[in-house]
């Protein structure tokens, strides 16, 4: 049975034709998923009944089950928990800005990449996701958005997994949600971040994609990085940053290193000024993020006096940088946290 929602329009007209139906038929299904919302093969009330029933043995429409949504206090966030048709869990985040709708989309069932601070790495990577199981996750929070009249504009991977470790997935997910024929979601308008693969931030260059490129940086040096990234023991972070001025160079995209605070640990005036000797004159943003607390780990978030510190430091160095606002803190919105919970 082949997953629906990860076909293109030219895959799925060929399956069409191998069942014996006209090519249209194809651009007519997904029209009904993608404008029209249907939730079942019965609602696409113009494909005949014995069309549909044949629909039904070959294409699984959808697999996902939402087993519960919370919302933070202050109205900017909704977790969504999803259950994978194994049984296991994964999460997506609506995070709401004037103006924009974003997801945050999980690419993997836990991740490798073990970082220190994260939930999502905890079990370690379970599995990959496919790319219908992705772009399920924001065809379900774009109709919750609809009964608002409101849409997903924006798209994000860096939820649950390290995107470029399911580099194949994670690309084709990207066009089938830029498609005209799916949620016609510019590809200025998403953004993959990675914890820093080398070989495949090389390779993405090449893809001939207009996608924003963020690495998780979240350390002014080897050594500090080597003991809160396991991935940083392969990769130095000379050879991480020549890839990212690559990318950049290539694709003509502004890059962004996000860097999470961790009281005592990379927050102290030192590491601001050893950061900014590191990444200047790059095209690039460093965004700043005070640390999301996570049950059982003996990590703190620093005094917001150090990070206004941390912060004045690079900005007077000429290094544009943006603090973002922790959201949904009372949700653990932070990867992974609600899928580790349940």
């Amino acid at each position: 049975m082949f997953e629906l929602l990860g076909l293109t329009e030219t895959e799925l007209k060929t399956h069409m034709e191998e069942m014996g139906e006209k090519g249209f038929r194809a651009s007519q299904i997904l029209s009904w998923i993608y404008e029209k919302g249907a939730k079942s093969w019965d609602e696409m009330t113009d494909l005949s009944k014995a069309f549909r029933q044949k629909l039904a043995e070959y294409f699984q429409l959808f697999s996902l089950k939402l087993v519960k949504t919370e919302d933070s206090i202050d109205g900017e966030t909704t977790k969504f928990l999803w259950q994978l048709s194994d049984g296991k869990l994964v999460e997506s985040v609506l995070i709401r800005a004037p103006g924009r709708r974003t997801v945050c989309v999980s690419s993997q069932v836990g991740c490798p990449a073990r970082c220190a601070f994260c939930a999502s790495g905890k079990k370690g990577l379970i599995r990959n996701l496919s790319p219908a199981e992705i772009v399920e996750q924001v065809v379900h929070i774009d109709r919750f958005l609809k009964e608002k009249e409101e849409r997903v504009c924006h798209v994000v991977f860096m939820g649950m997994g390290e995107p470029f470790e399911n580099y194949d997935a994670v690309i084709k997910t990207i066009y089938l949600l830029n498609s005209p024929k799916g949620l016609n979601i510019s590809q200025r308008r998403m953004t993959v971040s990675t914890v820093g693969l080398v070989e495949q931030i090389h390779r993405f260059a090449e893809e001939d994609l207009k996608v924003n490129l963020v690495l998780s940086l979240h350390a002014p040096n080897q050594r500090i990085r080597q003991k809160i990234i396991p991935y940083a023991r392969k990769y130095a972070i000379e050879d991480l940053l020549k890839a990212m001025l690559l990318f950049a160079q290539k694709t003509k995209r502004d890059i962004t290193y996000e860097y999470t605070l961790l009281a005592d640990i990379n927050d102290q005036q030192e590491h601001a000024e050893e950061l900014a000797n590191l990444v200047k004159g790059h095209p690039c943003t460093v965004n700043l993020i005070p640390y999301n607390p996570i049950e059982g780990l003996l990590l703190k978030r620093p005094a917001s006096e150090s990070i206004e510190t941390f912060r004045d430091i690079l900005m007077e160095a000429g290094i544009n940088t943006t603090w973002r606002y922790t959201k949904g803190k009372d949700i653990a919105a932070a990867c992974g946290q609600l899928a580790l919970k349940e």
